[in-house]
């Protein structure tokens, strides 16, 4: 029986959904293991020894810098090289809410174009950043469950087998992504990162209206992926819809375990 992969699954004060990715994790296949990010600098635990890295939801250092800046910085300052290595060695990384800002902010997603790669390791020039993850368009938390319809034709082709929509909650303040300018929108779809859009029920673009895009959105993106297809990020939190028991309206399927088991799948 093959071994089941590993996967790093990072905590920082503040983070709170790290169990629930964990118990996604095991259940989606895997073998996760949750790590204080002191024991990562202290060398207890290199990145290269495990075969995926979910960076979980919550409020990393109490987001006071911003959602997801000083986890950010951390990863800029600490781990730059690490996490480099991790990604250019095409492991899977996964970030969910606060793991998502972080990501972005971190210049992980959506990442240089692979042609320029001297880009793609350097270090993130922070005002150069053409995404960003902002105040909710509503002025306040938004905490509410919604629809997602997965982007199979990403260069993230483990998604490809997802066709169903994934129901699942936001919890989240700054969730609204935004972009410098049309150029940089024109990007994102002509390079296809992005990976996962609000939709309605019946699978209907939400085309901004509220709540089914619940933050403002640009062009309804929950989440992108990296030119390579191995960094994923979104703000929705499919840790917490992976049980029928969990869904509100009472009704089966659309669990967004499907989302772990095709990440885990391609480790």
């Amino acid at each position: 029986m093959a071994a089941k992969p590993s996967i790093l699954i990072l905590h920082a004060s503040g983070t709170n959904r790290d169990e629930e990715a964990a118990r996604a994790c095991l259940l989606a296949g895997g073998q996760p293991e949750i790590v204080h990010l002191n024991r990562l600098r202290a060398g207890e635990r290199p990145f290269q020894s495990y075969d995926m890295l979910l960076l979980p939801g919550g409020f990393s250092y109490g987001d006071a810098l911003g959602a997801g800046a000083r986890l950010a910085l951390d990863m800029q300052v600490f781990f730059h090289d690490q996490l480099h290595t991790f990604v250019d060695s095409g492991k899977p990384v996964m970030g969910i809410c606060n793991g998502f800002q972080a990501l972005v902010k971190a210049g992980l997603l959506p990442g240089a174009n692979d042609s320029d790669a001297a880009a793609q390791t350097s270090r993130v020039d922070m005002s150069a950043r053409k995404v960003t993850l902002t105040e909710n368009d509503s002025g306040h938390f938004e905490c509410r469950w919604v629809y997602l319809s997965v982007e199979t034709e990403t260069p993230a082709t483990y998604l490809s087998g997802i066709s169903d929509l994934i129901f699942c909650p936001v919890a989240h303040g700054e969730g609204n992504f935004q972009i410098i300018d049309q150029e940089t929108l024109a990007d994102l779809e002509a390079r296809k990162l992005i990976a996962v859009r609000y939709v309605n029920k019946d699978g209907a673009a939400a085309a901004g209206r509220y709540p089914q895009n619940p933050n403002g959105s640009v062009a309804d993106i929950a989440g992108i992926c990296n030119e390579r297809g191995n960094v994923l990020g979104l703000m929705p939190h499919p840790e917490d819809h992976i049980m029928a028991i969990q869904n509100p309206l009472g009704r089966s399927g659309q669990l967004g375990l499907t989302l772990f088991e095709a990440m885990i799948a391609s480790a």
